[in-house]
């Protein structure tokens, strides 16, 4: 299959790519400036004026949507939050312009998506695909987010939009933040410390985004979590755990974070528990469900 791929140089991307060229997939990866990786096609896109490579869609069987700015990359200012939101809206709007003019069209978009989209914080029950929109601003960007992926029905296409947890990886993203003060002798639950974290492995994430592409049985949202959500003093620990360091320092107080950190402070002091029983009855098979050995094996690679 010829897949294209948005947002292939970040984290989740750049492991995905290794995973579409394991299983013989052509990787066509639309960027803002090439890189000549190796084994990759690349094409130039410019979101805000609109511009795209129409050659990146000659034969396309697939679109992987991940491109978006980073929701904790930067405090979020009016100005920040209105990036966060166009980087997704924008280029959505863009790719189905360039797919709705063109004879021949890929079958499927698979999108990522955010829990998120179910609130702040939403304690401890347990939320499946077919509870409502919650509040704040994630879940409005999640929610113009999907809107923009829908509209790709309209072409005939089949759609999926993966609403993923705290992805783990080695290689960065919301874990490495949190191993540093771990190492350091001074981690610490954050806020009160029992709001949920709904997980995923960074290679079960990749897995399951091809999956999404291959199975054409899946369409809709299913939500990208591993099935043992924890607290997230329960995350902390087993990262200590994993490390050989106590974790013994206590709560860093709501309030200080609010201060550090502003509004996007939610993304820490919030949480929620999620159900990945949908995709799971769907056929998928997540390789990473227990915690421990999932940070053992990440955080004592050599």
């Amino acid at each position: 299959m010829n897949i294209l791929l948005t947002g292939g140089t970040g984290l989740v991307g750049s492991v995905l790519i290794k995973n579409i060229l394991k299983k013989g997939h052509n990787v066509r990866l639309l960027t803002r400036r090439k890189r000549n990786r190796q084994g990759v096609d690349e094409y130039e896109w410019d979101i805000p004026n609109k511009n795209i490579d129409p050659k990146v869609f000659e034969n396309l069987d697939a679109v992987i949507h991940l491109a978006g700015e980073g929701v904790a990359d930067k405090k979020w200012s009016s100005s920040q939050k209105k990036k966060i939101i166009s980087s997704r809206v924008e280029s959505a709007q863009l790719l189905f312009d360039a797919i709705s003019r063109l004879e021949k069209k890929p079958t499927v978009i698979v999108s990522a998506s955010g829990v998120g989209y179910y609130g702040i914080d939403t304690g401890d029950d347990l939320l499946t695909e077919d509870d409502a929109k919650g509040d704040g601003f994630l879940a409005d960007v999640v929610d113009q987010w999907e809107s923009g992926i829908d509209q790709f029905v309209k072409l005939g296409m089949r759609t999926v939009k993966l609403r993923i947890g705290v992805v783990l990886s080695a290689n960065g993203g919301a874990l490495s933040k949190m191993v540093t003060p771990v190492k350091l002798g001074i981690g610490s639950p954050l806020g009160k410390g029992t709001q949920q974290v709904s997980w995923i492995h960074i290679e079960d994430l990749s897995h399951l985004m091809l999956e999404a592409v291959e199975n054409t049985n899946l369409e809709g949202v299913y939500n990208a979590v591993s099935s043992n959500p924890v607290t997230n003093a329960e995350l902390t620990k087993s990262i200590g755990k994993a490390l050989g360091r106590p974790v013994f320092m206590p709560n860093v107080p709501s309030f200080v974070l609010k201060l550090l950190l502003g509004e996007m402070s939610v993304i820490v002091t919030g949480g929620n528990k999620v159900s990945n029983e949908k995709i799971k009855n769907a056929g998928f098979q997540f390789k990473h469900e227990n915690l421990d050995e999932t940070l053992s094996q990440i955080l004592n690679k050599n």
